[in-house]
C-alpha cells in the first residue's frame, strides 16, 4: 500500500467541495438571468437596500428628539448637489428629517399630506439604467419614519452592488454554510462507518494463516464490506484446508517410504557381508533423511492453536536424559546447564523438543569423538554449545561443521519461526554455538 494514495476522507472531500462549488456556479448563472433580466425585482430590491442604508443614520432618544448622521457609504451619492440621486426623510408628523432634494423634486415624492405605506415604487422611465422613485417606512426607536429616494439613470451603478449583495446574503453564505455542514457530516458519518473496517484492517495485519482461530470479526461492520471480511475468512478457511491436505498427504507419502525401507533393511540383516553392512549404513541414513523431510512438510501445516505454557527447563531435562545414552554411544558427553530455575514460553513441547533434538544430534554428528555438547537453558532461550577436548578446535573442523549445517538445521529453523524466535549460530575457538531463541 502506497502512503501516497489518498484517504477516503480526502477523497470524499474533494469530490463535495468540486460539487458545491458546481452548484453554486449553476445557481449564480441561475440567479443572475433571473435577476439581470428582471428590472422590476431589480427595483424593489434597489429601493429596498438604499433606503436601508439611509435609515440606518437615524437616531431617535427617549424625549422624541431625533438625530440624523449620513452614512458613510451612501454620502458621495446624497451628501451633495447633481449626482443622479436624491432622498427625503419624514417623522409620522410630516417633520423633514432630512432632505438631499430642493422643491423641485419634491413633485417627485408623494405629497407631504399623504400617509405613506409601508413600501411603494415608481418607475419613471422603462428599462436600465434605472429610472426611479420609491420609497419604505420604518420604526426605529419607537417612532415612525418614511424614507422616500428617487435615481436618475443610476449613474454610479448602485444596481451592481445590489445585486452582488443579494447574491452573496442569500447564495454564497448560505451555501457556505451548507458545504460545511455537509461536508463535516459526511466525513463525521465515513469515519463511524469505516471505523469497524479500520479495526479489521489492523486484525488483519496479526492475523496468522497457520492459526485456525485467527478470523476477522465482521459483526459490525457495514453490509458491502462484510462481504469482504467474510470473503477473507473464507480464503483463509481454504488454506486451511490445504494445509491439512498437504499433511496429510506428508504422512502418506512418509508411511509409503519407510515401509519399503524398512523391508530392504530387513533383508540386508540376512546377508553376512561388510557391503551390506555398509548398505545398511546408507539405509539409516535414508530413512533418517526422510523422515527430517516429512517433518519440515509437516510443519508448513502447523496450527498455532496448538500453544502451550512450556517450561524450558523441564522441557531441556527430558531430552537430555532421554539422548544421553545415544550421545555416550556416539563417544561424546552431554552436560545439562540451566541458568535459571524455571523458564516458562508459549510454544508446543513436541516441537521444541524436536529442535533441541536436532541440535544435539548436528552435534554429535559433526564433532570430533569426546566432544562435550552442553545445554545451557536461560529466559527464552536454549543454547547447545560444543566443546573439543583441549578446548581448541581445527579449522578443518569447522569448516567441516559449516558444511553439515543441513535440512536438521532448516528444521530448527523453520521451528523457531512458528514460535516467533530465531536460530542463530556462532563459532569460536572451543567449537560453535546454537542459540533457539523463543519470542516471548
Amino acid at each position: 500500500m502506497s502512503l501516497r494514495s489518498p484517504t477516503l476522507g480526502a477523497i470524499l472531500t474533494r469530490r463535495i467541495a468540486f460539487f458545491a462549488v458546481l452548484a453554486m456556479v449553476v445557481q449564480l448563472a441561475v440567479i443572475f438571468s433571473d435577476y439581470y433580466w428582471n428590472v422590476g425585482e431589480l427595483s424593489r430590491l434597489f429601493v429596498e437596500q438604499e433606503t436601508e442604508r439611509l435609515a440606518s443614520g437615524i437616531t431617535a432618544e427617549e424625549n422624541d428628539t431625533v438625530r440624523y448622521r449620513l452614512p458613510d457609504s451612501v454620502e458621495g451619492r446624497y451628501g451633495q448637489a447633481q449626482t443622479g440621486y436624491v432622498a427625503r426623510i419624514r417623522g409620522a408628523d410630516g417633520d423633514l428629517v432630512f432632505q438631499s432634494c430642493d422643491a423641485a423634486c419634491e413633485s417627485r415624492f408623494l405629497p407631504p399630506d399623504v400617509n405613506p405605506p409601508d413600501f411603494w415604487l415608481r418607475s419613471l422611465a422603462p428599462g436600465k439604467p434605472l429610472t426611479l422613485v420609491g420609497g419604505r417606512a420604518f420604526t426605529i426607536g419607537g417612532q415612525r419614519f418614511f424614507v422616500d429616494i428617487a435615481t436618475m439613470g443610476d449613474p454610479q451603478d448602485v444596481i451592481s452592488d445590489v445585486f452582488w449583495n443579494e447574491v452573496i446574503e442569500h447564495m454564497i453564505v448560505p451555501m457556505s454554510i451548507l458545504l460545511v455542514l455537509v461536508l463535516g457530516a459526511t466525513l463525521l458519518s465515513v469515519r463511524q462507518a469505516l471505523k469497524p473496517v479500520r479495526i479489521a484492517a489492523e486484525a488483519a495485519e496479526r492475523m496468522d494463516p497457520m492459526d485456525s482461530r485467527s478470523h476477522l470479526q465482521f459483526g459490525e461492520m457495514p453490509r458491502e464490506v462484510a462481504h469482504l471480511a467474510a470473503a477473507v475468512n473464507r480464503a483463509f478457511a481454504r488454506v486451511g484446508e490445504l494445509m491439512r491436505s498437504q499433511k496429510i498427504l506428508t504422512s502418506g507419502i512418509a508411511h509409503e517410504v519407510r515401509t519399503p525401507l524398512a523391508a530392504i533393511k530387513l533383508e540386508l540383516g540376512h546377508i553376512d557381508h561388510p557391503r551390506a553392512r555398509k548398505a545398511e549404513a546408507d539405509l539409516d541414513d535414508l530413512v533418517r533423511f526422510v523422515s527430517q523431510i516429512t517433518a519440515l512438510a509437516r510443519l508448513d501445516t502447523f496450527d498455532h492453536g496448538m500453544f502451550e505454557e512450556i517450561d524450558l527447563v523441564e522441557l531441556s531435562s527430558d531430552v537430555v536424559e532421554q539422548l544421553a545414552p545415544w550421545v555416550y554411544e556416539n563417544d561424546h558427553s552431554l552436560e545439562l546447564s540451566a541458568q535459571v530455575d524455571t523458564a516458562i514460553v508459549q510454544g508446543v513441547p513436541a516441537l521444541l523438543k524436536d529442535a533441541v533434538r536436532n541440535l544435539i544430534d548436528n552435534a554429535v554428528r559433526h564433532t570430533p569423538a569426546h566432544t562435550n555438547i552442553v545445554v545451557q537453558v536461560s529466559h527464552n532461550l536454549i543454547r547447545v554449545a560444543d566443546r573439543h577436548p583441549a578446548g581448541i578446535r581445527q579449522s578443518a573442523d569447522i569448516a567441516a561443521h559449516a558444511d553439515g549445517l543441513g535440512i536438521g538445521l532448516k528444521i530448527v529453523e523453520r521451528i523457531a519461526a512458528i514460535h516467533r524466535g530465531s536460530l542463530r549460530r556462532s563459532a569460536g575457538r572451543q567449537g560453535h554455538v546454537f542459540d533457539l531463541e523463543i519470542g516471548a
